[in-house]
This record gives structure tokens, C-alpha cells and sequence, in this order.
């Protein structure tokens, strides 16, 4: 849970992750709806409005984070958000640096599957 939000404290303003992207860093894939869960119950003090779903849109069900809320958030940020809550995920997606995956203390390999997804 720790790894979690810490991930998502690192993604700067104006871009986004998936739900799946932030499971993968934290080195539990297939764990998106955890993600989601931690958020809901743990992610005031986080960006959480940065995590949206892998297809682009916005897909909270946080009764304390609305969908509303993350359009409004992500667009004071620069995102552009559509009517229907759809973001252009490639175009805005944050694709950490190599020296930003060292920090999750992963081991080197599974830090290398990672760039490998998500930069060449």
C-alpha cells in the first residue's frame, strides 16, 4: 500500500497513470483494482486525481473522489479532459525516468520489463 501511494505522489502535474501502470511500478501487476482501493480509502494526501483507467477515461467510484472532481483537477493541471471524462492517455501519461523506477527499490530485471513497456 505504501509503494502505491508513493508512486502516485511522484507523478507531476499534467500528466496521468493507469491504474495497471501503478500497479506494475508497485511490483504487484493485475493488481489495478487495489490501486483503486487504496485510493479510495488512503489517497487524500495523494494526486489521486492523476490515476485514471488504461483505456483514458476517468472511472472513479469513490464517493469521496467523483468523477467530477478529477475532471476539474486534471484540467487546472493542463490535462484536456473531454465531456465524457476521456483523456488521450499516451499523450499525457507520465513515463518515469529510469533514476524514478530506482526508487522503488525494485530488482533490476522487473525495472527493466517496466521500461521496456512503457518507452521503446
Amino acid at each position: 500500500m505504501d509503494k502505491v501511494l508513493q508512486i502516485i505522489n511522484m507523478v507531476p502535474a499534467g500528466k496521468v497513470v493507469s491504474y495497471g501502470q501503478v500497479a506494475l511500478m508497485a511490483g504487484t501487476p493485475r493488481g489495478a483494482r487495489f490501486v483503486g482501493g487504496v485510493l479510495c480509502f488512503r489517497g487524500d494526501n495523494t494526486p489521486w486525481w492523476r490515476v485514471i483507467n488504461n483505456a483514458g477515461r476517468i472511472s472513479t467510484t469513490c464517493l469521496d473522489h467523483t468523477a467530477t472532481t478529477q475532471k476539474e483537477k486534471l484540467r487546472a493541471e493542463g490535462v484536456e479532459v473531454s465531456e465524457k471524462l476521456k483523456i488521450d492517455i499516451e499523450r499525457f501519461r507520465w513515463r518515469p525516468e529510469p533514476d524514478a523506477l530506482k526508487k522503488l527499490e525494485l530488482d533490476e530485471e522487473y525495472t527493466q520489463q517496466i521500461m521496456e513497456k512503457y518507452f521503446f
